[in-house]
């Protein structure tokens, strides 16, 4: 999805002085990323990321694209944790679709693929903020950001990430021996 294109580049009045397209290019790719980590769905994680430029472009854009870009995130961890609050979990329904049968020779995706789920299900197991924090610091945000998109002291993201961290590792090592001692 690009917003630019023959006739369809927006054009902002000179008071507003933000390239949506410049920002759709910066932030979009990392929004859908967190958001599909988020979800677990594609097609959610696509929804989300527009859903928060579309609530950007109707609010007005204005100020600095990395003050935005944080805005964008906070927009789309609460359609995330609403979703979730209304019991629109997209993850349940993924979770209940046969994924395709991997290609027979290709042996190494076959284990992406099982070390991706087992990440997945380590991090469904964590608490929301911890799923959050642990997602943001993955694409990049400054503490300062993520305190931001999780509505925290920036002072406490150190050791939440920490903590965060640690409760993974917990849950993903469990998840690999309970798989190392079924199969």
């Amino acid at each position: 999805m690009h917003l630019t294109g023959p006739g369809s580049r927006l054009e902002l009045n000179d008071v507003d002085q933000v390239d949506i397209n410049a920002l759709f290019d910066e932030v979009y790719e990392p929004l859908y990323r967190y958001c599909h980590r988020l979800t677990g769905d594609p097609d959610a994680a696509d929804d989300l990321a527009q859903e928060a430029f579309v609530r950007l472009l109707d609010r007005g854009p204005r100020g600095p694209n990395r003050g935005l870009r944080v805005w964008m995130f906070r927009v789309a961890t609460n359609l995330i944790r609403d979703a979730a609050r209304q019991g629109q979990n997209r993850r349940r329904i993924l979770a209940g679709t046969p994924q395709p049968d991997p290609v027979p020779s290709a042996e190494r995706e076959m284990e992406r693929s099982e070390e991706i789920r087992e990440v997945r299900a380590a991090l469904d197991q964590l608490a929301p903020r911890d799923r959050e924090v642990l997602l943001l610091r993955q694409e990049g945000f400054s503490y300062r950001e993520i305190a931001q998109v999780v509505n925290v002291a920036p002072t406490s993201v150190g050791t939440l990430l920490a903590r965060s961290l640690k409760r993974f590792a917990s849950v993903y090592t469990k998840e690999k021996q309970g798989n190392g001692t079924s199969g």
